[in-house]
Formats: C-alpha cells, structure tokens, sequence
C-alpha cells in the first residue's frame, strides 16, 4: 500500500503537538489513522434527557448542565464527597460522587456535564451519577445544545486526555481525515450492495458523527464486518497452508479395526457421535490434509470418535498420536485406549516427561519402527528424538491448553499428518468460528444416553455446615469429594476462604476421621500429580483444590463437588468443575456457596438450571463479554475485536468467513489485480497478526 495521509503522525493534526501527540500515544493514538478509529464507547440522544426542573426521587435520568458550584465535603466517617450544582433552563441539582474527591481535578466551574444516575433525597435531590462526560469545557466557547436530532458521543478518554478535548479534536479534523479514509476502502460498491454496508468515510461519519442511534449502529456494522472479514482472511490462509498447499494422506479404509471395536463397545454410539465421524472419515479419506476442531461437552464420547479416527489410520498402515496437556490425562487415555483395544492386537505407547531413560528408549525404538500403532503423551511426543515410522494422525486433547505453534508442531512432519484438535470446554458456535477459524468445525452437542445428572443446588455462606455434613454422609457411603476454592493462600486484599487454610481448618475440625488431600497450581508437578494419584486410587477421601482439577481428573467413585465462593468463577468454569463428578453409577451432586448479592444470585441460577455447556458458553459470554474469552489472541495494542461483539454479529462473521475462505480457496496468496487492495490492507494493518499464524 502507497503512503496514506492517514499515516502521519498525529502530531502534526491541527490542536495536536507534541505534548498531546505524547498522551495520545499512550492510549495507542499514534497516527491520524489511529485517531480516525478511535470510535465513541458510548452514544447519548438527546431526547432522552431529562430537564433537571423535572426529576423526582427514585429516577434513572440523563441530565445536561452547567456546573455552576463545586467542592468537596468531608463527612465525620472521614468519606470524602465531590459534589457539583448543575443547571439548565428548568433548574438545578446537586450532583454526588461518594469517595472520589480527585474528580475536583477534572471537573471545573463552568464545565458542561452529561450526567447519568439515579435521583436520590439526602438534604433535598442529588443526583448520584454513574457516568458522566464533560462535552465542554468552561472556557471553551459555547457549550451543546440538546437539541432535536442531537446525539452526544463519548469517547475513550484518559487524565492526560479528557473527554473535552478529544472532542475539540474531532471537530478540528474530522471533516478532513473522512476523505482520506477512501484509502482504506477495499469493499467494491457490488460487495456493499451484497452486504448492506455502508462505505468506510459514510460508516467512519456515521460513528463520529451521527443523526440518530440507529445511524451510528450501521457504521458500527462496518468497521465490526472488516474486523471479522481481515480475521478470517488470515485464518483462511493458515488453513490453506496446513490443509490445501501440502499433499495429504488419503486414509483407506477397510473397517477390520473399526467394526471389531464398535461390536465390542459397551454402548452404541449416538446420531451426534455418527454425524461427527462421518464428516471426520469424509476429511480422512480425502486427498488433502484434516485440520479439524471437535468440540463437545463434558462426557459427550469424544474419547471414542478420536480413537475410531486414530484406528482409520492405522487400517491403513499408519500411526496415530494423541497428545495431551497433563501426564494424568495423558494416563488416563492411555488405560482406557489400551482396554479398549487390547482385543485388537494393537501396541500403544505411552510416552511422558516421567518415563526413565530405558522406558523411553524402547518406546521411542516402537514409535520409530512401527511396532507401536498408537503413542499417547504430552508435550514430550513433540519434543527432539521423537521420530514416528509413519504419522498419519495427530489428536490434540484439550487444544486450548496449548499455544497455535504448539499445537500445529506435531503435525510439522514430512508425512503432513492429519490433525484432530478437541476441546471439551463449550464455547458458542460463533466464538468457535472467531478464534479456530483456521479449523473446520464439528460440535458434538448431545450426551450420550444414561449418563446420570448431576443435581446442582446454591447454597449461602450460613448453610456451609448442612454442606459438609452432606459430603461426611457420602464418604460413610464409600463415596468421594471435591471441595473447591479460589485462591491458593489467604489475600489482605480480598477476603475469600483459601485452598490452603481450609484445608488446615477442614483437617481439624470438620473432617477429623477422613483423609484430606490439597493440590494447587502452586505445588511442583511431582507433588501435584501424587496427590491427584492417590485421590483416584482411593486413598483421598477428601481433595480441597483450586480450578487446577477443572481439566484432566477422572474419578468415577467422586459422586459431590463443593465450590466454595462460586461468585468468584466463570459460569464455564464451574461447567468444568461440575463435570470432574458424574463419572460413575452413583448420583452426583455439585453445591455452589455462594454471595449471592448484585446480580451474582441470577448469573448462578442459569448454571443451576441447565446442563448444556453450549447454553451455559453463551450466557457466560454475554455475561462476562469477549474480551476475556479472547485471552491469549490479543497482543499489545491489538486487540483480536473491538468493534464486533460476537454474539450480536454471529451473521457478519459467518458471511466473513465464507467470503474470505471463498477468496483465499480462488486466490490462495491474493496475488491477482482484483484482491490487490485486500492484500495491501492485510499487510499493512494486520502484519502483527499473520505473524502471530505464521503465514505471510
């Protein structure tokens, strides 16, 4: 892409200079681009606000006024209060801010306030705001008008750079950067028409700028569609490059494996479970490489389809791996696996960082002349003198444990294997299509029949003993339990029971006759791994835990897990935990203790209500929002999104998706004259994120 004028520096717009020029930067402003897209966070009508000579008690209103007193009052409890008069043409009010004294700075006589908040009575009405923006400032000239058709935005603003003078900005240099944005326009007037979207000047306009709200939603659909689209183009190309630029296995199949172990299994499989194989075995026995997502919940089988995939492979005299994020599980796949096939005459490797140096020898000896079918391990499988005779599969369990150049080194193998991620932690469809977008997808979304329920109950802080009474029976029963906390050792700053003190207190005084284990993200992994030991052999009555045990431990004799400050977790996480019980024949119970004040109360009661981790995915994400779902993706100042929400634009991101596959599957590295505008884009503004992939 030639040189845009919006590339600039910042500095040398008009209001700007270098001390501005240096707060902007550390709100990641650095360019005239930057500042063009730093989009408003909030979008005020005007007709919604209300005359301050008209407000009652109990109100929730938005007022704008004048500040025309301020100071702060101290109170004998030593609470310090700011409070402001504001005024308009129907009267005045007084406004309070509990506790934030420094607001003295900020706000000044004269200042024109947009004030949003409840109206209460103490020594009259005061409105308690719990936002409010400072449209302009005293000595600034005139101040807005709410008038017909206004709409007043707000901006992400810093100290260093309030709210009053990004809008002086923007008036100073909005009319002459709209043009410019021209220069980043790579949607043809076809491809908007197709898509109902508006142009990039129209939609940036439409943002800063707009007549109405639902004006400023459709610029918001633009910049959310391009955000979506440049992602999924450069996941299009990672999918590209590992599925469709190397030559695949065409896996043949002849069901001597596959047919011997079905017939022998102890149940049939499920019409989710036959859906997903087939798509799975289409992949397999296709030319090109698999590079597929399986994603189901806690006990749907995905233990089985991936051993069904990994027995394709090997009818047709190749190998097959399954790496894991832990030994335990690792273990775990590896008894199952064998008990499953030992009829079959099939050898399965085992293969750990805890193996001795002979055990790891003759291993490495089996995998590396083909007497060993399937490997089972960790991160061990992929390190350096792990040479297999003939990888055609790799499973990764629990995928998102590990990094996207982690997961993809297994397959880095000159027979270009083909690869199965699993994950067994639901998230929604469309967070799947966001983040594995390189990845084609299966959801396997039932549970197989007779998989008991798990009876999940809420309980307060004052039923904590009913509580352990209730674990006590089970364990008289022959039973075991977890009772989960969220911190490790006690915190001066939060006060929360911990994992570590409770399990002293527990010891002492409320389980004095059982035996009592603790494991948590802080042990070394040989202690950790001892106790998770003997908690599956048996010889733990009791495991007091942190969220380390929510992957990875299979107990089928735990029948109670007791989070303790359930508040404090993500509704998937606790879908996690409650999935560590439910294993065996016994009825299983999961019990949240739990604060149920400020909305923790309703958030809980959708998990208690439902056992569908999809259901519960999505109410987490609309709950907690993207950002933390997204984690690990964002680098820096380059968050993955930040004008699509995920949930609300499932159609925009599929439609991305299809579009930029399509582009990518026509033209896999954008060379033809037509994409030379996307391809500069993808360069210019995305080069960060191709890196991230390893695509160029």
């Amino acid at each position: 892409m030639t040189f845009s004028q919006l590339d600039r520096p910042v500095q040398f717009l008009k209001g700007v200079g270098p001390r501005r020029a240096e707060s902007l930067a550390q709100m990641g402003i650095l360019t005239a681009r930057d500042l063009l897209y730093h989009i408003p966070r909030r979008y005020d009508d005007a007709s919604t606000v209300e005359p301050i000579g008209k407000l009652g008690v109990g109100m929730d209103a938005t007022v704008l006024g004048r500040v025309r007193t301020r100071g702060t009052i101290p109170t004998r409890s030593g609470l310090r209060i700011f409070q402001a008069v504001l005024q308009d043409e129907s009267g005045m009010i007084t406004c309070s801010w509990p506790g934030q004294p420094w607001l003295e700075r900020r706000i000044q006589d004269g200042d024109t306030l947009l004030a949003t908040g409840t109206v209460k009575f103490f020594h009259g009405k005061q409105l308690q705001p719990r936002e409010f923006t400072v449209l302009a400032r005293g000595s600034e000239g005139d101040a807005p008008v709410a008038g017909k058709g206004t709409i007043f935005v707000t901006y992400p603003a810093s100290e260093e750079m309030p709210q009053w003078i990004l809008r002086k900005l923007f008036d100073q240099n909005l009319d002459g950067l709209l043009p410019q944005s021209e220069d980043d326009e790579y949607l043809s007037e076809a491809e908007r028409g197709d898509l109902d979207l508006p142009t990039l000047p129209d939609a940036l306009r439409a943002l800063h700028r707009p007549t109405s709200l639902a004006e400023a939603e459709r610029g918001r659909q633009r910049l959310a569609y391009d955000e979506l689209f440049f992602l999924q183009l450069v996941q299009a190309r990672v999918r590209w490059e590992q599925t469709l630029a190397k030559p695949g296995i065409a896996h043949h199949r002849t069901n001597a494996l596959i047919r011997a172990l079905v017939e022998r299994l102890p149940f049939a499989l499920t019409e989710g479970q036959s859906r997903v194989l087939r798509e799975i075995v289409a992949d397999m026995t296709a030319p090109h490489r698999m590079n597929r997502l399986l994603q189901g919940d806690v006990g749907s089988g995905k233990t089985v389809i991936a051993l069904i995939a990994m027995l394709l492979a090997v009818e047709g005299g190749w190998q097959a791996a399954l790496m894991a994020p832990t030994e335990l599980l690792a273990e775990q796949h590896t008894r199952r696996i064998r008990d499953w096939v030992a009829p079959l005459g099939l050898r399965v490797a085992l293969l750990t960082g805890s193996l001795s140096a002979a055990e790891r020898r003759k291993e490495l000896a089996g995998l590396a002349s083909g007497h060993v079918q399937l490997a089972i391990g960790t991160h061990a499988l992929i390190q350096s003198g792990v040479e297999f005779h003939r990888l055609g599969l790799v499973v990764v369990d629990e995928q998102h444990r590990f990094g996207v150049r982690q997961r993809m080194a297994l397959g880095e193998r000159a027979t270009n294997p083909d690869v199965l991620m699993m994950s067994a932690t639901p998230i929604p469809r469309s967070m799947a299509l966001a983040l594995c977008g390189d990845l084609d997808l299966s959801i396997l979304d039932e549970l197989p029949p007779g998989r008991q329920p798990i009876k999940t109950q809420l309980r307060t802080p004052k039923q904590r003993d009913a509580v352990y009474g209730f674990v006590d029976q089970e364990i008289a029963a022959g039973r075991q339990a977890y009772v989960v906390f969220p911190l490790v050792d006690e915190s001066e700053k939060i006060d929360l029971l911990s994992a570590t003190q409770e399990h002293e207190r527990l010891a002492r005084d409320v389980f004095p006759n059982r035996r009592l284990g603790l494991v948590h993200g802080q042990l070394p992994s040989e202690e950790k791994d001892r106790v998770m030991r003997a908690f599956l052999a048996g010889d733990i009555d009791v495991l007091i835990a942190t969220s380390v045990i929510e992957v990875g431990i299979d107990v089928a004799n735990a029948s109670v897990m007791v989070v303790e400050h359930a508040e404090r977790f993500g509704l998937s996480q606790l879908h996690q935990l409650r999935g560590r019980v439910g294993r065996g024949a016994a009825e299983s119970h999961c019990i949240l203790i739990a604060e149920t004040k400020e909305g923790a109360g309703e958030r809980l009661k959708v998990f208690r209500d439902t056992a569908d981790g999809f259901v519960i995915a999505r109410a987490d994400l609309a709950l907690r929002g993207q950002g933390d779902l997204f984690g690990a993706l964002q680098h820096g100042r380059d968050p993955v999104l930040q004008h699509a929400d995920i949930l609300r634009d499932e159609a925009l991101l599929a439609e991305a998706q299809r579009r930029a596959r399509a582009m990518v599957g026509n033209d896999p590295k954008l060379e033809r004259p037509a994409h030379e505008r996307v391809r500069a884009v993808l360069d210019h503004r995305y080069a960060e994120r191709l890196r991230m992939f390893g695509v160029g």
